[in-house]
């Protein structure tokens, strides 16, 4: 249920702000979506599974806060991120 190695690194690339940053809010976010993503299409066959939705909930929380921090220090690197994203449609 988790992302690939290759997924991780891919999206850590993608999101960088810089060389060798793996911690800023938007690799952080990006990451977080991707895991969302796959979490939600696990329930589509697995209706039931209340124990990874649970988790799933951690996790767009978790990403909430995040971005709401990014909105406070940047709003044109929020921007940039929830367009970039595809997020608030």
């Amino acid at each position: 249920m988790s992302i690939t190695v290759e997924e991780k690194a891919r999206l850590i690339k993608e999101y960088a702000t810089k060389e060798g940053d793996t911690g800023s809010p938007e690799v952080q976010v990006a990451i977080l979506s991707s895991r969302i993503a796959t979490l939600t299409e696990h329930f589509k066959t697995h209706k039931k599974d209340n124990h990874s939705r649970r988790g799933l909930l951690m996790l767009v929380a978790q990403r909430r806060k995040l971005l709401d921090y990014l909105k406070g220090k940047d709003e044109g690197r929020y921007q940039s991120l929830i367009s970039r994203l595809g997020l608030r449609r």
